[in-house]
């Protein structure tokens, strides 16, 4: 039997209890989760690459060696080819997301119609939730409980303290 293999792109700048709950989710019907963080040099980070891919491992662990992390450049297909899967898996909090989400399924569907794309809604606590959001507060001194992992608030509470 071929091993079910699910790729979760994303920024995670920085990682959030809404993307730990669709991973938990995932690893559920998924053999194998890799959470691929993407490289936008394009888009002003937080957080380094490096820094969060160990953000999302402080969160998550290694469930059995089944959740893999990476990061990739370039065109998310091409990186999907790479890794031998065959799905692509998304959330969606809100009716706002689905409009590009939509464009961007059909827009890898064309470039490589072997690549499927699964949404998958965030749970109800989690569907207000955004790493912007979790910036924005996190920048004034907001209370962030509930709404990261433990190791991203410490993160979170370092670079804004370092900022000032």
């Amino acid at each position: 039997m071929t091993e079910r293999i699910a790729i979760y792109p994303g920024s995670f700048d920085p990682i959030t209890n809404g993307h730990v709950d669709l991973i938990e989710r995932a690893l559920a019907i998924f053999d194998e989760l890799v959470v691929a963080v993407a490289v936008n040099p394009r888009k002003q980070s937080l957080f380094s690459v490096d820094e969060r891919v160990d953000l999302i491992r402080g969160a998550c662990g290694e469930w059995d060696g089944r959740l893999k992390i990476t990061y990739f450049e370039g065109l998310l297909v091409n990186h999907v080819h790479e890794l031998g899967a065959h799905t692509l898996l998304r959330g969606m909090r809100a009716l706002a997301d689905f409009e590009y989400e939509f464009q961007f399924a059909h827009m890898n569907r064309r470039l490589a119609p072997d690549i499927d794309t699964l949404f998958m809604m965030t749970s109800e606590e989690n569907f207000y939730v955004s790493s912007s959001l979790v910036k924005e507060v996190g920048i004034f001194g907001g209370d962030l409980t509930g709404l990261i992992p433990d190791n991203v608030a410490q993160a979170l509470k370092e670079k804004f303290h370092a900022a000032q």
